[in-house]
């Protein structure tokens, strides 16, 4: 007989801590521009000795990836690092929102500090729900469907050499129907 095998997976989002979780103000707001809302997510992919952890950072107007990291770790860096990229590609953040989930990553206090210095409003959702955050989780899922980042990779490097071409594919050439056949980067830079 023929079985098939659950693959295993990996819970990321720790919602249970001691930080401050923020309300989620993006409910009612319409998105008319880019870094207008960013939301951000981790995804795991699979390795052969576990999972790495990639943390995204999408312009929800455009659909761009802004800023990415990839760990063999779940701890803050990662996010921090992706966060730090978005900021320093952007021309301008001003009226921005961060939009996440309410794991232990965003809302640490080194992560909201570097939110507050730089005067991006935080959001976030109000139960841990992919509902939620969807337009994240819709990244994640073209990544990985799309773009086979749900294969086993041999190690970090080859990893790492994945998510980068799957994420310049997606931002550069895929085009999107809910962008009228364009690409996230031609919106992005059309419109900002």
């Amino acid at each position: 007989m023929l079985t098939l095998r659950k693959k295993s997976s990996s819970k990321i989002t720790n919602s249970y801590h001691r930080f401050y979780k923020y309300s989620n103000i993006t409910k009612n707001i319409e998105v008319t521009r880019p870094n207008q809302v960013w939301v951000s997510d981790i995804t795991y992919i699979r390795a052969i000795k576990g999972f790495c952890y990639l943390a995204l950072i999408t312009d929800m107007y455009s659909r761009k990836i802004v800023g990415y990291d990839l760990r063999d770790n779940l701890e803050l860096n990662g996010c921090v690092k992706a966060l730090n990229k978005a900021i320093y590609q952007a021309n301008n953040i001003k009226g921005l929102i961060h939009h996440s989930d309410r794991g232990i990553q965003y809302c640490s206090n080194v992560y909201t500090q570097i939110l507050k210095r730089k005067k991006i409003d935080i959001s976030m959702t109000e139960e841990n729900h992919c509902y939620k955050n969807a337009i994240a989780e819709r990244v994640n899922g073209i990544l990985k469907d799309e773009f086979y980042l749900d294969q086993t990779f041999d190690n970090i490097s080859h990893t790492s050499k994945a998510a980068k071409n799957a994420i310049n594919i997606y931002n550069e050439i895929r085009l999107h129907l809910s962008l009228d056949y364009k690409t996230p980067n031609m919106v992005y830079k059309l419109s900002a």
